[in-house]
């Protein structure tokens, strides 16, 4: 699971994640955990159609409250 942030914040919701995303994909910067994972990409906006990204908030490493996906379809971005 990946965490994220906003604007060089951490998400406080879901909500926020998604309203974000779909006010500007280049504010949503995403935190790889993972000491293999790898990513062509540092923000939404940078994602190819059909990536999908999986996170947790607020914090991945100390609080895990909610959990979500971003993918982009060619449609736009999709968080659920």
């Amino acid at each position: 699971m990946n965490g994220l942030y906003i604007n060089g914040k951490r998400p406080t919701s879901k909500k926020a994640v998604k309203a974000a995303v779909a006010a500007d994909p280049s504010s949503v910067s995403i935190d790889v955990t993972s000491m293999f994972g790898h990513q062509p990409y540092q923000t939404a906006a940078g994602m190819a159609i059909g990536d999908k990204e999986y996170f947790v908030g607020p914090d991945p490493y100390t609080s895990r409250k909610f959990y979500g996906t971003i993918e982009r379809t060619e449609k736009g971005w999709k968080v659920s």
